[in-house]
């Protein structure tokens, strides 16, 4: 590795330090929202799995009759305004562009939550508290926006990116220091498909974090889904076809591997950049390719077809997405005693 990523990778991680420790000692503010604050974050710039772990959480707490709003930064969103409501626990307000593709998709996914984007998230949960009756807040990415405080912080860890843990951006992966581990109130190891590879993670955090629960989720397709009209398919119709893929999310590699498992055969995958924009000219790109190659099926994550849905005619019922499921296989108990402390007023943070 180059000396000089490593020193900028030091340097990354020193301010990351410093404006942790700033939070921590009460050199800058943190703020509290006067209904209980579950954070989900990342210790790596990619995808762990944030959204669909919300979407997750959210079901969950929405089927016990909790009220749930999700404040969301709404990354690379299109809109102007600096505060946005997504959806109002009973329909989606919000476009793909205006609320950015994962806010948009867990508006869709979760239709009694209240979605909202916004940058300052302790102002845009105050804004949401003003309108909506709420019991729980999940802070969507939430593990470095230290203004809030949180009452349980989960941090997501990827098992299949052990080498990711190595070094601080731009040597490695991390968005600060591994140490940061410390503040989490439990781990969630995803895509924990593996044993061996969830055991690996677990035994390098477990001495930054002794007596912090680790928990382990793997995600899982759970049906098919039009791009066009939103029809299902069950996921043995799509076995033995050809597919060209079409994914700009922070994992591709991943989403090939799937398509594979649900006994595909993807002939071309094409690739864009995470949060990408899409374009009428990428549409016809897309279709030009499979129309070249005639495959059955052009197949999306459900992520890019919030986006890909306004560009494609109802009757274009080629265009297929894989809708996600998320199972917590380990330490489901010690999480769900984490939120009913803090239900209850006490605080699941080891931040201290």
């Amino acid at each position: 590795m180059r000396w000089w990523l490593l020193w900028a990778g030091w340097l990354y991680g020193l301010a990351g330090r410093i404006r942790a420790t700033s939070y921590r000692r009460g050199w800058l503010a943190r703020r509290k929202l006067p209904v209980p604050v579950v954070s989900v974050g990342n210790l790596t710039v990619g995808g762990t799995g944030k959204t669909p772990f919300v979407i997750r959480l959210a079901e969950g707490l929405s089927r016990e009759g909790k009220r749930v709003a999700i404040l969301s930064r709404g990354y690379r969103r299109g809109g102007a305004a600096p505060r946005l409501i997504v959806s109002n626990g009973a329909k989606v307000l919000g476009t793909p562009d205006e609320a950015g593709d994962e806010p948009y998709l867990m508006a869709r996914r979760c239709p009694t939550a209240v979605v909202a984007v916004g940058a300052d998230r302790y102002a845009l949960g105050r804004w949401v508290l003003d309108q909506f009756p709420v019991d729980y807040v999940l802070l969507d990415d939430g593990f470095q926006h230290l203004a809030v405080q949180r009452d349980v912080d989960l941090l997501l860890v990827d098992a299949t990116d052990f080498e990711g843990l190595r070094a601080v951006f731009p040597a490695g992966r991390l968005r600060e220091p591994i140490g940061a581990a410390a503040r989490a109130s439990m781990i969630v190891v995803t895509k924990a498909d593996r044993p061996e590879q969830a055991a690996a993670i677990a035994d390098l955090l477990q001495p930054i974090i002794p007596g912090v629960p680790i928990a382990q989720a793997v995600f899982r397709p759970e049906t098919l889904v039009s791009v066009a009209d939103g029809s299902p398919q069950p996921l043995d119709w799509c076995r033995g076809k050809t597919a060209v893929l079409c994914s700009g999310i922070a994992d591709p590699a991943a989403f090939r591997a799937l398509a594979i498992r649900l006994g595909m055969t993807p002939v071309e995958h094409m690739i864009y950049r995470d949060h990408h924009r899409y374009t009428r000219e990428d549409v016809t790109d897309v279709r030009a390719k499979a129309a070249a190659a005639k495959t059955d099926l052009i197949l999306t994550t459900e992520k890019d077809a919030g986006k890909l849905a306004p560009l494609l005619a109802p009757s274009d019922g080629g265009w297929w997405a894989v809708r996600l499921g998320t199972d917590i296989v380990a330490g489901e108990r010690e999480l769900r005693e984490l939120i009913a402390k803090a239900s209850a007023g006490g605080t699941g943070t080891a931040y201290a």
